[in-house]
C-alpha cells in the first residue's frame, strides 16, 4: 500500500538533483502528482519561491499575499518514500468531490460497481428520510 496519496503535500527530507540541473534542498515543498508501483516511488512537483508575472510574462519575486502570486515549479522529479515527509494530506486541501474522484480513478471496475451501488443506496435512503 502506498505511504503517500495523489496530491498529498510533501517536503523533501534529503537533497535531490533536478533533471534539468540544479538541486532541490532539504525542506523543498511539493505535491505528489503520480504514484508509481503502489508507492515504491512518486513523481513529485517541487516548488520554489513565490513569483508572479510582469507585463512581459517574466517571473518576478513575490510574496504569497500578492494578487496573482503562485509558487514556481522547479521540477517534476522521481522521489522515493524515504526522501519525503507528509505535510498536508490531499483530503485536507481538496474538496470532497475532487478527492473522491482521485480515489475512484485508481480503483478496478468491480470496486467502482460496489461504490455505485452503495451511492444509490444512500440516495434512496435520503429520499425516504
Amino acid at each position: 500500500m502506498s505511504q503517500f496519496q495523489l496530491f498529498d503535500g510533501v517536503k523533501l527530507t534529503e537533497e535531490i538533483s533536478l533533471t534539468d540541473g540544479g538541486v532541490a534542498t532539504v525542506g523543498t515543498s511539493g505535491a505528489i502528482v503520480e504514484v508509481l508501483k503502489d508507492g515504491e516511488a512518486y513523481l513529485v512537483e517541487l516548488f520554489g519561491g513565490w513569483v508572479k508575472y510582469d507585463e512581459q510574462g517574466n517571473f518576478l519575486p513575490a510574496s504569497e499575499d500578492e494578487e496573482e502570486a503562485f509558487m514556481e515549479t522547479i521540477g517534476v522529479e522521481l522521489v522515493y518514500p524515504h526522501q519525503l515527509v507528509l505535510t498536508v494530506p490531499a483530503r485536507q486541501t481538496m474538496g470532497v468531490r475532487e478527492y473522491l474522484e482521485t480515489i475512484l480513478d485508481n480503483l478496478p471496475e468491480e470496486k467502482l460497481v460496489e461504490i455505485r451501488d452503495f451511492a444509490e443506496f444512500l440516495q434512496q435512503r435520503q429520499k425516504s428520510a
